[in-house]
């Protein structure tokens, strides 16, 4: 009895493990990965506020040309479902005999057989893979951990206060400091030039070379997104964007410090986000034919004046 009740432990915790290897296999990728990175000055530690108007899926929204990338043969999803089925079916079959519902365990006889060797090693692998991840996510220089910002951290030693919510009234106060050392600062220009430089970071992280796009990165952006792009690189996969669509753009934060001009945009747009393998063509994550709808902070700086607005932190909302 207890042995069946081991081997039944041992088999859920096989479960849970493979399904999150799935999971993390189908987390869809683009520029940064989908997850928070980079520095807002002082605000790194505060989450960036809504802006006024919530953006809205609406006639007027203002779809995008579709990437001028060619879409790789169908095939990865159909592979991709088989081969969950597969695993569940080896899985339940498993357990049945773990229980003690079948005759025999493994190959044959009662004990721990080829089969479970082989799952158990799988185990091991994803569990290596994970581990090694979760630490080149902790040795980024990103101030921002996977999956979002983390709230209770320290506030850095400099001594700064936590900043309130920015409203309405913030960021107007916000774009009028910046007005008065830029006096051609415009609302909608800056929009325009966000969802322009949107899709040239997108284009370049697609092509696994952020050389065009350097000058609108910070030094920390580049070298975080840089790194991302190696293991791509070193993987031989690419993560494919096409069908991409801005459906809106709008301020959600603004303000100066030490001598620099801070804006945060929040950016809602839609997307087809999946990657493959430079061998085979065939999709290792995402999809070819779901769209990946998303909101995400991107906050911009700059010395303060007319100067080129630089990409410094992505924050999933």
């Amino acid at each position: 009895m207890k042995r069946n009740i081991y081997r039944f432990f041992t088999v859920v915790a096989a479960a849970i493990l493979l399904t999150t290897g799935f999971i993390d296999s189908e987390a869809h990728a683009r520029a940064g990965g989908g997850r928070s990175m980079g520095s807002r000055g002082t605000r790194s530690y505060s989450t960036p506020a809504s802006p006024y108007s919530q953006p809205q899926a609406s006639p007027q929204a203002r779809p995008y040309a579709q990437s001028p990338y060619q879409q790789q043969p169908a095939g990865g999803g159909f592979l991709r479902s088989m081969a969950g089925g597969l695993v569940g079916g080896m899985l339940g079959g498993m357990l049945f005999r773990s229980l003690g519902f079948a005759g025999a365990g493994g190959m044959g006889g009662g004990g721990i057989g080829l089969f479970e060797i082989i799952l158990i090693a799988g185990i091991g692998y994803l569990i290596f893979r994970m581990v090694k991840k979760r630490r080149a996510e902790a040795t980024s220089p990103s101030l921002y951990a996977q999956g979002g910002l983390q709230q209770d951290y320290a506030l850095p030693q400099q001594g700064f206060p936590q900043p309130a919510q920015a409203g309405p009234a913030d960021v107007a106060s916000g774009l009028s400091y910046i007005r008065q050392m830029d006096p051609s600062f415009e609302e909608n220009r800056f929009n325009d030039g966000v969802m322009d430089m949107f899709f040239k970071i997108q284009g370049g992280w697609m092509n696994r070379d952020l050389t065009p796009v350097a000058g609108i990165l910070t030094d920390e952006m580049r070298r975080t997104m840089q790194a991302d792009v190696d293991r791509l690189l070193q993987e031989k996969r690419v993560n494919r964007l096409e069908n991409i669509a801005v459906r809106s753009v709008e301020i959600a934060e603004a303000w100066q410090e030490t001598g620099q001009d801070f804006i945060t945009a929040l950016i809602y747009a839609n997307l087809l986000d999946y990657t493959t393998d430079d061998a085979t063509g065939q999709v290792v994550a995402g999809s070819r034919t779901e769209p990946v709808k998303f909101e995400e902070y991107w906050t911009f700086t700059r010395p303060v004046g007319n100067n080129p607005w630089r990409l410094s932190a992505i924050e999933q909302k």
